[in-house]
């Protein structure tokens, strides 16, 4: 006799904690793991690389603290894994790395990146599989930290029937609303014609190399799901985005220090940067790495 599918409870994937390589220790049972002993400005050797895609598979997030990077470095790195992106409002700027997006917060900004619930970049036919963020400068006074939340157990939390009734949908994700919304305080000038990207992606996902099934909505990207009623998809949208938001077991705390890489897999996590730190400074620079696959039921 089958179980009854328990959505308060999910069953915890065993993992093999015995790396060769470096040190490894969890962050939670679930995601998030911090790693030493480790140099990533070598070039990694091919066990390295093997290593940590298994980490990464694992594990969604990775912390590397303690690390002295070039931009240069810090791209060569994250080409180990993939192709760079670009993000959508460097595209065609003059910059001697557009590939690294800065990310500058300080007494100055008016606004800080991913201060809110997301995944990076979904309003892309193809959005980046990875991220790797490097913080040079951490608030003196403390705080900063980013929470990222698992995905995998998002979609298990929920019941049989609402998962059933998402597994059918898909949704808008759209460029336009935080885009424009950083363009109008002043975060760079739109492109004379210029159209931002906008995608329709399956609400529920596969993850392409771990076979397992993930939520794909975020309420920095996703506007509108497919073949509801407004009415109808608003309900929807905030009920699954106030899950996320309200569930403190889908998520880890990466605490920064300054010199600190964090590498987290942009297909079955979001995450929150929290802006609790004005009016001291963060500072480094994001490298995504393009995916190779649309995300696909």
């Amino acid at each position: 006799m089958a179980l009854e599918h328990d959505p308060d409870h999910v069953p915890v994937v065993e993992r093999d904690l015995d790396y060769g390589c470096f040190e490894l220790t969890t962050l939670t049972p679930h995601i998030g793991a911090e790693i030493r002993g480790l140099d990533l400005s070598a070039p990694l050797s091919d066990e390295q690389e093997k290593e940590l895609r298994r980490a990464f598979h694992d594990w969604m997030v990775l912390v590397f603290p303690d690390q002295q990077l070039t931009p240069g470095q810090h791209k060569a790195l994250a080409q180990r894994f993939g192709s760079l992106h670009i993000h959508p409002q460097l595209r065609g700027a003059k910059m001697a790395h557009p590939e690294v997006l800065p990310v500058v917060t300080n007494e100055h900004s008016r606004f800080t990146a991913g201060d809110g619930w997301h995944t990076d970049v979904t309003c892309d036919e193809i959005p980046p599989l990875g991220s790797m963020l490097y913080l040079r400068e951490t608030p003196a006074c403390g705080g900063g930290d980013t929470l990222y939340a698992d995905m995998y157990m998002a979609y298990e939390l929920l019941s049989e029937p609402m998962q059933q009734f998402l597994e059918g949908l898909t949704a808008i994700h759209d460029g336009a609303g935080p885009y424009a919304a950083q363009q109008a305080l002043g975060l760079g000038s739109p492109e004379p014609g210029q159209e931002f990207p906008r995608a329709e992606h399956p609400v529920v996902v596969r993850h392409p190399e771990t076979g397992r099934k993930l939520l794909y909505v975020n309420s920095g990207f996703t506007t509108r799901l497919v073949g509801l009623s407004a009415a109808e998809s608003r309900s929807v949208l905030d009920l699954l985005f106030r899950h996320i938001e309200s569930t403190p077991k889908l998520c880890c705390r990466v605490q920064w220090t300054p010199n600190t890489l964090t590498f987290w897999d942009n297909r079955c996590t979001q995450h929150h940067a929290i802006w609790d730190y004005y009016p001291h400074s963060r500072v480094g620079g994001r490298v995504s790495i393009l995916g190779d696959t649309r995300p696909t039921a």
